[in-house]
Protein backbone atom coordinates (compact mmCIF):
# COMPACT_ATOMS: atom_id res chain seq x y z
CA UNK A 1 0.00 0.00 0.00
CA UNK A 2 1.13 3.57 -1.13
CA UNK A 3 1.86 5.96 1.92
CA UNK A 4 -0.81 8.65 0.63
CA UNK A 5 -3.05 5.77 0.34
CA UNK A 6 -2.76 4.69 4.01
CA UNK A 7 -2.80 8.29 5.28
CA UNK A 8 -5.71 8.73 3.61
CA UNK A 9 -7.54 5.42 5.06
CA UNK A 10 -6.48 6.31 8.25
CA UNK A 11 -8.28 10.14 8.16
CA UNK A 12 -11.64 8.03 6.98
CA UNK A 13 -11.65 5.69 9.62
CA UNK A 14 -10.68 8.38 12.69
CA UNK A 15 -13.24 10.31 10.77
CA UNK A 16 -16.40 7.73 11.47
CA UNK A 17 -15.68 6.98 14.59
CA UNK A 18 -15.62 11.00 15.58
CA UNK A 19 -17.07 11.76 18.75
CA UNK A 20 -16.32 15.22 19.62
CA UNK A 21 -19.33 17.78 19.05
CA UNK A 22 -19.53 20.03 16.57
CA UNK A 23 -20.21 23.80 17.26
CA UNK A 24 -24.18 23.87 15.89
CA UNK A 25 -24.83 20.41 18.21
CA UNK A 26 -23.81 22.51 21.46
CA UNK A 27 -27.02 23.78 21.93
CA UNK A 28 -27.42 24.85 25.70
CA UNK A 29 -23.26 25.06 26.03
CA UNK A 30 -22.50 27.33 23.93
CA UNK A 31 -25.50 29.48 24.23
CA UNK A 32 -24.29 29.93 27.59
CA UNK A 33 -20.83 30.67 26.63
CA UNK A 34 -22.29 33.64 24.44
CA UNK A 35 -24.26 34.84 27.15
CA UNK A 36 -21.67 34.74 29.43
CA UNK A 37 -19.66 36.61 26.41
CA UNK A 38 -22.18 39.26 25.96
CA UNK A 39 -22.53 40.10 29.43
CA UNK A 40 -21.93 43.44 30.23
CA UNK A 41 -17.41 44.15 30.90
CA UNK A 42 -16.62 45.47 34.15
CA UNK A 43 -14.84 49.16 33.83
CA UNK A 44 -11.40 48.94 34.43
CA UNK A 45 -9.84 52.03 36.06
CA UNK A 46 -6.97 53.41 34.26
CA UNK A 47 -3.60 55.83 35.42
Amino acid sequence: MKPQRRFIQSILKSAEKMDTPLPWQRGATRAAAIARRSEKAPVLKRA
